[in-house]
């Protein structure tokens, strides 16, 4: 198994021990050139390997033992589904002799993850462990990428076997489609020639197939306004003249404005969630809609699709640029270009509602103007999420988690993004509400030299349900009260992190300063009003 992992090239596991996976453990821990990180919980090993995964572009490894271990695993593992983040899982399990029989900690571990993983493997013969990590490796990082779970009993860990690793994979059935359908791609060009208002949205798909570069490339040539799903933030950055926010339901108001006045839509790797695409009724009946995604089971699933085009993001766009598709939408730019000064004038304008708190978008945006190129920020879920997605602006990567929104996942995943890339600045963006979800993983950071700057939005409520409560439920306010919760100095002393508490913008500017020029890990509180919106 360990060869294995050296075959594939992983330098870094994220794992927590246990009886069943212990063989596994006793042999990575006596190899050369794999380190095993271990996390504090089983599902912060899951999102620390899917941080892993996305800076580094291919699958991260996450291993738990069997029963609780890997159910623990399973929220992860369903976060990186939604967000077709590879990973390969690798669980212990029960003897084979014992299978079936409700021994101690045994659970169906396959047929319970199936809702959420790409496939999965229990493993009963030795002889089947180099195919089924070659093709776990594959099937994770091949086609729409994804989790896949390798269950292990515990008798075949302690099995011999002269190895030899497969060179390659031939899996009967699974054939991705890399190039676009040479016809397909005419049509598209043609669409665009004919379109008056054409519209790029570009979803977290493009940087699953590395693809920034073609959507930045067709847009500049063409000259073709994007717009981004909350998983696209970043693939044009945020100042570029022809991007004009993200769309959706906490979406920028000229983006989703866009959206709907379009009369050409090109989706690139989106899934067209509910909360991405409000009205996809209006769309279908008055725009042209092209949707580019490997995975056909996608296209026309949430959005009817005037033209499909089953590919790899990255060579489709290259065969489509190839096509020179042109236009003249000068005054449909200009048009968005009013509107987007328009949007971005009413948000300079906002104001604390209160002394002794800080406007959260205005502080955002301070706190991008000051990262370095490069930076990694990763944002939790709640208000906290739509705040950093609608003012993001950093020259760098924007990651949360979109289509589970799972609370609790920043620090972990910018744990694993801080490994993969040490020379990166990586920001976590949480909620004390997530933050109090994840803080055990503070001793992860410290124990592996993982120095993040954590910065926790304290308001002292569960923000987002409360909005929700507020909107639909009369304002009668219900479970979101985090009166109780430690001291977050304390927390950070204890974790032997530098900490400070700003509650006003003005003191932002130097606590942000002092944060990014320490080069250890710092836990930033900023101060905000329980009553403040996201919208």
């Amino acid at each position: 198994m360990v060869e294995c992992l050296r075959q594939e090239g992983v330098t870094i596991t994220f794992g927590y021990p246990g009886a069943t996976i212990a063989p596994f453990f006793d042999a990575l821990s006596r190899s050369a050139g794999i380190r095993n990180i271990l996390t504090r919980t089983e599902q912060g090993a899951g999102h620390s390997a899917s941080g892993y995964a996305r800076i580094q572009g291919r699958p991260g490894v996450c291993i738990a033992t069997s029963g609780p271990g890997a159910t623990n695993l399973f929220t992860a593992l369903a976060t990186a589904y939604s967000d077709s983040i590879p990973l390969v899982a690798i669980t212990g399990q029960v003897a084979t002799y014992q299978l079936g029989r409700d021994v101690f900690q045994e659970v169906d571990t396959t047929g319970a993850a199936e809702a959420f993983t790409k496939y999965s493997y229990l493993v009963k013969s030795v002889q089947d462990i180099p195919r089924v990590f070659k093709e776990a490796f594959h099937i994770a990082s091949t086609g729409r990428q994804g989790p896949v779970l390798i269950d292990m009993p515990m008798d075949i860990q302690k099995q011999e076997m002269d190895f030899a690793y497969p060179q390659g994979v031939s899996i009967r059935g699974y054939k991705p489609t890399f190039n676009g359908h040479p016809m397909q791609v005419r049509k598209v060009a043609g669409a665009i020639g004919a379109a008056k208002r054409p519209l790029i949205c570009s979803g977290g798909g493009v940087f699953s197939a590395h693809a920034e570069a073609q959507v930045r490339q067709l847009a500049e040539d063409c000259s073709i306004p994007v717009v981004s799903t909350m998983m696209g933030i970043g693939v044009l950055p945020p100042g570029h003249p022809l991007f004009y926010g993200m769309v959706g339901q906490s979406g920028i108001a000229v983006a989703n404005r866009a959206l709907m006045e379009s009369d050409l839509l090109i989706l690139v790797g989106a899934r067209v969630g509910d909360r991405a695409v409000l009205s996809p009724e209006h769309l279908e009946s008055n725009a042209t809609v092209v949707h580019i995604d490997i995975d056909a089971a996608e296209i026309g699933k949430n959005l009817g699709t005037t033209i499909p085009l089953v590919g790899d993001a990255a060579q489709v766009l290259t065969q489509l640029i190839q096509k020179k598709p042109r236009g003249d939408w000068a005054d449909w730019v200009a048009e968005l270009d009013v509107q987007k000064a328009e949007v971005r004038a009413k948000r300079l304008a906002r104001r604390p509602k209160s002394e002794n708190t800080i406007e959260p978008n205005a502080f955002v945006r301070l706190l991008c103007a000051n990262l370095p190129e490069g930076t990694i920020y990763v944002a939790d879920v709640g208000q906290n999420q739509i705040w950093s997605a609608k003012n993001f602006s950093a020259h760098g990567r924007f990651m949360t988690t979109g289509g589970m929104g799972t609370m609790g996942y920043s620090i972990p995943a910018a744990i694993g993004a801080k490994l993969c890339a040490p020379d990166k600045t990586v920001v976590a963006v949480c909620g004390d509400g997530s933050f109090q979800m994840s803080m055990n993983e503070l001793a992860t950071m410290r124990q592996h030299g993982a120095p993040i700057k954590v910065i926790v939005v304290r308001n002292g409520v569960l923000g987002m349900v409360r909005e929700i409560q507020h909107a639909a439920y009369g304002g009668q306010e219900s479970a979101i009260d985090l009166s109780g919760s430690p001291d977050f100095g304390m927390i950070a002393a204890a974790y032997g992190m530098a900490h400070s508490c700003i509650h006003s913008i003005e003191g932002a500017e130097g606590a942000l300063a002092e944060m990014l020029k320490n080069e250890d890990a710092y836990l930033l509180e900023c101060v905000v009003d329980p009553r403040e919106v996201t919208a």
